[in-house]
């Protein structure tokens, strides 16, 4: 890992009295994807904006691809792909199309554009609907096309918001085994998603962002260990019942209250005697901990608007 494909320094951003990204650094090696999390408001999408040259740099320093966004922002948009949150496929073109039209873009030739389609169509099993009309195929086949149009001009920086949005468990299992593979290509990922366990199957490294500033950066794995220790307890019960129950796991467990529901955060041997009391599932769960248990302790549990 040598260059970096995102290096932010103290990079800023407001609208008007509003500070949405405060001052954060951090860096994206080549090879890795990289997860953006946070809860909506957190500053992940200024973030990207920024990235993607959608967005002037409000302050510090940021370099795409080895390139300032600042000065060099046509050669920096030529270099990544962008995978939107929303789809702006054309729906008046078949799915063949799609990717011809936006490969002229990037000034490719006929033989290449006709190369790089057959590619990405094979890669991401479209090749049977190719000239099939986009509103004809399914969420999924439609996110995995976005994708390869992104790919089609073959960027050094793949930025992907909330790639799995709205589709359905398999649909989104797919998807993932195809960003994996890219990954083993060495394709370059830069991931915002509100799915805590995309975030855990995908990336390598990861920051939560909360408020415009980075609260933790590390790999899932460290985040987990750091934040939320090797497991939790969920005891749905009223706070009358579980205080004792509290008292007897010890010192060493962490506990939040949430409503009717109280997370005990610590080693298995100091929860599993408190599981064993409760004994019923419905009033208490031990799982092991997850990202979203580290999401959800350092952003908090109450909605954000």
């Amino acid at each position: 890992m040598g260059r970096f494909a995102v290096d932010a320094v103290e990079l800023r951003k407001e609208f008007g009295s509003t500070v949405a990204v405060d001052g954060v650094s951090f860096v994206v090696h080549d090879g890795e994807c990289f997860g953006l999390l946070g809860p909506n408001g957190a500053g992940k999408t200024t973030t990207i904006r920024m990235i993607t040259c959608a967005s002037p740099v409000g302050g510090g320093r940021l370099l795409v691809t080895g390139h300032d966004v600042t000065e060099e922002p046509r050669l920096v948009k030529s270099r990544i792909g962008v995978v939107p949150q929303d789809e702006n496929l054309d729906p008046d073109l078949p799915t063949r199309k799609n990717l011809e039209v936006y490969a002229r873009y990037f000034g490719l030739s006929g033989a290449e554009i006709r190369e790089r389609v057959d590619e990405q169509l094979e890669f991401f099993e479209l090749d049977g609907k190719a000239k099939e009309p986009v509103n004809t195929l399914s969420g999924g086949m439609r996110r995995r096309l976005l994708i390869a149009r992104a790919l089609i001009h073959q960027p050094q920086l793949l930025v992907l918001d909330e790639p799995t949005v709205g589709l359905d468990p398999q649909a989104r299992h797919l998807v993932w085994e195809q960003l994996r593979r890219l990954r083993e290509r060495g394709v370059t990922q830069l991931l915002t998603t509100h799915y805590m366990d995309e975030a855990a199957q995908l990336c390598d490294r990861i920051v939560v962002m909360h408020r415009g500033s980075i609260l933790a950066e590390g790999s899932p794995r460290e985040l987990v260990q750091e934040h939320a220790g090797e497991s939790v307890l969920e005891l749905r019960m009223p706070a009358s019942e579980r205080e004792p129950l509290v008292a007897a796991a010890g010192g060493e467990v962490a506990v939040e209250a949430y409503g009717d529901v109280a997370y005990l955060f610590g080693e298995q041997a100091a929860l599993s005697p408190v599981a064993t009391r409760v004994g019923d599932h419905f009033r208490g769960l031990l799982r092991p901990a997850n990202l979203e248990d580290v999401f959800l302790r350092l952003t908090g549990r109450e909605l954000l608007e």
